[in-house]
C-alpha cells in the first residue's frame, strides 16, 4: 500500500499533512504510522494538518481524537491545524467534536502551541 500521508520531522515535532480525502483504512494506517514515529523519533509533539480537506466524517473525527489520546500516552502532545470554516460548521452541525484535541488555525500556530506547551 502506498503511503498517502507523509510524516515529516521538524525538530522534536512530527508533521503530517493530509492532502486528500482518506479512506478508513488509510486513516488507521496513518494512526499506526504516527504512533510508530513518535516512539522511533522520540517526538514530543505531533501536528496533523487537515487544511486541504473539504469534509471530516465521524470516523475521521473519532480516529483523530484517538490518535491524540495515544500520542499523549506516549508523552507527546498533538495539535490539529487548518480546519476549514465550512468543515468546522459541518462538524458542529453533525455533533462531531474534538474537545480533547487542541486546534489551531495554521501550521505556524500549531508549532507555537507545541513549543509553548514544552516550556
Amino acid at each position: 500500500m502506498a503511503v498517502r500521508v507523509p510524516i515529516l520531522r521538524q525538530g522534536s515535532h512530527l508533521i503530517a499533512s493530509i492532502q486528500e480525502e482518506l479512506s478508513d483504512s488509510d486513516i488507521l494506517n496513518l494512526q499506526s504510522r504516527i504512533l510508530d514515529e513518535v516512539v522511533k523519533r522520540q517526538a514530543d509533539g505531533v501536528i496533523i494538518d487537515v487544511g486541504a480537506l473539504d469534509v471530516i466524517d465521524s470516523f475521521g473525527t473519532r480516529t483523530l481524537a484517538e490518535i491524540a489520546s495515544a500520542v499523549q500516552l506516549r508523552g507527546a502532545k498533538m495539535v490539529i491545524v487548518g480546519i476549514q470554516p465550512e468543515v468546522a460548521l459541518s462538524m458542529v452541525l453533525l455533533g462531531l467534536t474534538l474537545e480533547t484535541v487542541p486546534t489551531m488555525l495554521d501550521l505556524d500556530a500549531g508549532i507555537a502551541e507545541l513549543n509553548g506547551a514544552a516550556r
